[in-house]
Order: C-alpha cells, then structure tokens, then sequence
C-alpha cells in the first residue's frame, strides 16, 4: 500500500556511543533505525524506497538560519565541503578520508525504516548532530532500461543528488521531510549499474532523507535493486 501520510515526525530518545565501534561491526544504538548492510543487492520496500546506503560521518558545517540554505549557500557549501573521491569511486564499507584535517568513516547500513535517520546516524558514532552536511551513496541496478524513471526525494533540511554523475534533485530552505517533496524531470535509469550520490545539510534539528524513483504517473519502480558495489 501506498502511504497517505506525507509529512513525518520524528520522536524518542538519542543513544549516543561513546566512542566509533571496530571495523565490520555497528554501534548498538543505531539500533533500531540501521542495521549493518547484507552483501549483494537487495529489493527496494513495497513502495519503491531505497534503503540500502552508504553513509559518511558528518561533515561539521554550522548552519543556525534559515536564510543559509538557500540555493547559492547550499550549492556553495557542499562544493567546499565535498570530500575527496565522492561522485568518481564507490566508497567501500569501513574506508577513510580525511576531510580538512578531520577522519570520516563510511558505514554500509540498511536503513529499517523507509526513510534514513541521519540524526540517530551521527549520535550513534558520537559525531556532531546539528550543523553537519552528510554525503550518501549507493547503486541502483536496473533489469532494464527505464527512461521514463525519475527520482524522488525528500530531505530534512536541504540536499541535493547526482545520479550517473549528473545533478538530478535539489531542495533548498530549511524544510522538513515530506515524501517525494521534490520529483526530477524523466532523467532514466539505464540497464545494469547507475550510482546514486547525495548530499543534506542540516542546521538545528532532526535530519533525514527518503528516495525512491517513480515513474511518469508517480508509480514507485519496484523491480529495481539496490547494492554498493
């Protein structure tokens, strides 16, 4: 079934980690928004939504005014703060770079819900949670070409996406998550791999994103896979 409800609310208490957990294991308090991603690929939810990602460690980027994330500070900021190899290499789980002096790590999670909760994300390895941009990838796998597929994005707050190295979505302001809140042009999804990149930054707040791709009627693509290789 799909969802009526278009807005979501967050609630419940953060469980922060006192320290990053060993390499190949997860942090128990991303239970229960994350739990580690399986190998090989995995089907998109009932409704279409992407929940396997590769999650970087926030970049810490202070942001306190709604006035910050319009398209100019947005797209100013994430040029700056877009870390080496992102947009030209899937990163691997448990991999490095070091960002302005600071080493990020990315996680291979599944998120359990359809949309990923970048807060409970952050808290759970101990890393700022407010004022933070945060760099997501993972790959669509096709059984087809699908030309009249286009992607589907909510964000809280803003962010933008690059699919196949080509922007396709962009939400600006300081807004709250709301499910398909901004739908690209047809832009297509070619037979076999097509990677998928994003970008939220966020202020004070919760964060989260939802991703699905659909077609010209708004329909969730459901025979689409999802893996990070």
């Amino acid at each position: 079934m799909i969802r009526t409800s278009r807005i979501f609310a967050a609630a419940g208490a953060v469980l922060c980690a006192t320290a990053s957990p060993a390499f190949g294991q997860t942090a128990p308090s991303l239970s229960p928004f994350f739990a580690p991603a399986g190998s090989g690929s995995t089907a998109v939810d009932e409704d279409g939504f992407v929940r396997r990602w590769m999650l970087l460690e926030p970049i810490a980027k202070p942001n306190r005014t709604n006035q910050l994330f319009t398209s100019d500070y947005v797209r100013k900021a994430l040029a700056e703060d877009r870390p080496t190899g992102i947009g030209t290499q899937m990163p691997k789980d448990g991999q490095s770079v070091t960002h302005k002096g600071t080493k990020l790590t990315w996680h291979a999670l599944d998120a359990t819900q359809w949309d990923a909760k970048l807060f409970y994300f952050a808290a759970a390895y101990g890393k700022p949670t407010y004022g933070v941009i945060f760099w997501t990838a993972t790959v669509i796998e096709a059984p087809r070409d699908i030309p009249d597929a286009h992607l589907a994005v909510g964000s809280n707050s803003a962010s933008m996406w690059w699919l196949n190295g080509k922007e396709t979505a962009a939400l600006f302001g300081d807004r709250r998550m709301v499910m398909d809140d901004v739908i690209s042009p047809a832009v297509g999804l070619k037979k076999g791999r097509n990677v998928l990149y994003g970008a939220v930054i966020n202020g004070p707040g919760l964060s989260d994103f939802a991703v699905r791709f659909v077609d010209g009627k708004g329909q969730p693509i459901r025979d689409i896979t999802v893996g990070l290789r």
